[in-house]
């Protein structure tokens, strides 16, 4: 009878145990990042009124016959499911979603605690803590590599109020861009580009100057551009024929008189020879008369020799190369194979053949001309508008800062002559006339007197070019333009195309120890499908000489070989897509916002962003055997397991949310519910009681 009361006992202990339990869960239905607890109920050892017997014989086998004492709460369950995430306007508020938890230190990290509760602040010595005070722990940014190094040991999270970074000097400028291959660019500049160089300087080793000693550097004709962008595309063997003198006057004397029969031999550019005759007339004719019939028989072939005849009073023959066609014969070498017409046999170069050749330039005198460049073709005209040096006047050929070729001719010396300038095409049977080009030059056909003040221009010559820059920073933090310039130089049908590239930065800053110091000349090449293919310089050694480090070595990132991640030459147009550095002045912290890393990246007031810290996290094998200590906080067990620490979101860790934090996961009507059947448990155990107390009490009136 007793052990009716005794049993009665503990399930109301063990109920009112129940009910602390949940009486704790709904006390912490608002606490941030509580895990709602269980009371697990086992029943006591029961007394054995006789054991089981197996089976024997005829008769089947007995089971105990136990009579239990009672109940116990044997243990407690804390129930890790994840709480909601609600929204703060806290930027320091963090919330776990999945599994993990944060690492506090109430002793500067000698010992840890844990945490789901990410109501976190920074007081006012920097710390990053809890509501506890207790100091959060994670890894903070080496001020050497600028990194925060997650490997190493978890310390305290403190960033100094009022935090500065210091300048960042630039060490690497990063540029995607595309240069145009196509025939037709939008992007380009005159084909000549000056360099001054202070008086008495070194000059370096150009193929020509301006009038005013400074190189020209203009660059391969044949991947130059017209006024309006388009290609010349200049093919081998192809450009003009120039004519500076006109006319060609015979021996000095008049045509012979009487009898006389034309027998003259014209030798053409393309080899071969024309013969131009007129019969004998009568032998009284006058010097006048011969003279006359020779004219309208060199006439006749003028559209096959490029050269008419005029006669003067006298009978004396002018032959004039009119340069007037392509087609037509120019280095005229005409003979009187009858050796009686009066007219000597002479050679008379009255247009000179400049011929594009894309590796070599002749200049020599008494030969062909070849050029490469502007500045071959520019010098190769001079020489000979002077004769090929046979003359001392003071015919000037240049190109000035349009692009143009630019003829004067203000001499009035002995050998100075009034110039008839004519251009034409070359055309033959190996070469096809190149009309973009020979339009370009012919623009130069004008009539200039000497000693005048008249100058025949070209239309202007163009490359394609393309500029990219931005600030860099020195030491102290100060700003440097950088300025890459591209133009293009060469092409090569099979292996790409080749531009030149200068570098540049604003003085006093230098990047080059020869003058000019301020920039430095390279190339760029691209393969024939456009990926790059090398360029040069890859760096540049940059001192702003305002009391910066020196020798700041910034390395130019324009791609790698034979991919398309950098720099490309397409057809189409020549843009920049993308241009960085790595550089910053410094700055004072303005703001401090998480990511889901756990990262604290720090915004400072030159634009800044970066990692000053990271939050660690914590994982046990057994959440369940973790104690709670209050304040929202956990220690670890032995049947915890050690905590395995690292970054949010990996190994099993989950992410972080900022300007959020995790509610409590009781569910109110959960518990009241088990408020509920704990209190209809409690009464029932309560009337084992009082039923037993009856029953005692019929026992004892059996005396009576």
């Amino acid at each position: 009878m007793l052990k009716s009361l005794f049993a009665g006992v503990s399930g109301l202990q063990s109920h009112q145990v129940a009910m602390d339990v949940e009486s704790n869960n709904i006390a912490n239905v608002n606490t941030t990042g509580y895990k709602y607890s269980r009371a697990n109920f086992s029943d006591l050892l029961a007394q054995t009124k006789s054991i089981a017997t197996a089976p024997e014989g005829m008769l089947g086998g007995k089971s105990a016959v136990q009579v239990g004492l009672g109940s116990s709460v044997s243990s407690m369950t804390r129930i890790f499911s994840q709480g909601s995430l609600q929204t703060t306007e806290k930027n320091t508020d963090v919330a776990i979603q999945g599994d993990g938890f944060f690492i506090v230190s109430p002793d500067n990290g000698n010992t840890y605690k844990y945490t789901r509760a990410g109501d976190f602040k920074f007081d006012a010595a920097g710390n990053f803590v809890n509501n506890g005070g207790f100091i959060t722990q994670g890894w903070m940014r080496d001020s050497v590599t600028g990194l925060v190094d997650t490997s190493a040991p978890i310390s305290n999270i403190s960033i100094s109020p009022g935090l500065t970074t210091p300048a960042n000097p630039t060490s690497e400028v990063v540029l995607k861009a595309n240069l145009n291959s196509g025939p037709v660019v939008k992007s380009y500049s005159p084909a000549y580009e000056v360099k001054s160089y202070p008086t008495g300087a070194a000059m370096p080793e150009l193929p020509a100057v301006d009038a005013n000693g400074r190189a020209i550097e203009s660059g391969n004709i044949g991947v130059m551009f017209n006024e309006i962008g388009e290609a010349f595309s200049l093919q081998e063997g192809q450009g003009v024929w120039a004519s500076f003198s006109s006319s060609v006057v015979g021996p000095g004397a008049a045509v012979a008189p009487g009898a006389t029969a034309l027998n003259v031999s014209f030798a053409m550019d393309d080899g071969s020879v024309r013969n131009v005759t007129a019969p004998a007339g009568d032998p009284a004719d006058s010097a006048l008369q011969n003279a006359n019939r020779f004219v309208a028989a060199i006439n006749a072939q003028s559209i096959f020799t490029g050269v008419t005849a005029a006669v003067s009073a006298t009978g004396q023959l002018t032959l004039t190369n009119s340069n007037g066609s392509a087609s037509a014969s120019h280095n005229i070498r005409f003979t009187d194979n009858a050796g009686t017409s009066g007219i000597a046999t002479q050679t008379a170069t009255t247009a000179y053949k400049y011929a594009y050749n894309s590796t070599s330039s002749i200049k020599l005198a008494g030969a062909d001309k070849t050029f490469t460049t502007m500045a071959d073709l520019r010098e190769a005209m001079e020489i000979q508008a002077r004769a090929d040096g046979g003359l001392t006047n003071s015919i000037a050929v240049s190109v000035n800062p349009q692009g143009k070729f630019e003829i004067k001719n203000s001499g009035t010396g002995v050998d100075d002559y009034d110039m008839n300038l004519r251009i034409t095409g070359i055309a033959n049977t190996t070469v096809s006339e190149n009309s973009r080009f020979t339009q370009n030059m012919s623009a130069l056909n004008s009539v200039i007197t000497k000693g005048s003040a008249g100058t025949a221009y070209s239309q202007s010559f163009n490359a394609a070019t393309h500029s990219s820059s931005i600030d860099i920073f020195d030491s102290l933090g100060s700003k440097h333009t950088i300025r890459t310039d591209f133009r293009k130089t060469a092409l090569d049908s099979s292996a790409g195309s080749t531009w030149s590239m200068t570098v540049s930065v604003p003085e006093p800053a230098s990047i080059n120890t020869i003058i000019p110091t301020n920039e430095k000349t390279g190339t760029i090449k691209f393969n024939s499908d456009g990926s790059l293919a090398t360029y040069n310089p890859p760096n540049v050694s940059f001192s702003g000489n305002n009391g910066s480090s020196p020798d700041q070595q910034v390395s130019l990132g324009f791609g790698t070989a034979n991919s398309f991640d950098g720099m490309t030459s397409f057809d189409s147009l020549s843009a920049t897509s993308g241009i960085s550095q790595d550089g910053y002045t410094g700055g004072d912290i303005v703001g401090i916002r998480i990511d889901q890393s756990g990262s604290l990246i720090g915004s400072f007031s030159n634009g800044r962003s970066f990692a000053l810290g990271q939050i660690g996290m914590a994982k046990f094998t057994n959440n369940e055997g973790l104690s709670s200590e209050g304040g929202n906080v956990y220690s670890r067990t032995a049947n915890s397991g050690d905590p395995i620490i690292g970054t949010a979101a990996t190994a099993g860790r989950g992410f972080i949310q900022s300007s959020a934090l995790e509610a409590s996961n009781v569910d109110l009507s959960t518990a009241l519910t088990q408020l509920i059947i704990i209190q209809r448990g409690y009464q029932a155990n309560g009337k084992t009681i009082t039923t037993s107390d009856q029953l005692l009490q019929t026992l004892i009136g059996l005396k009576n």
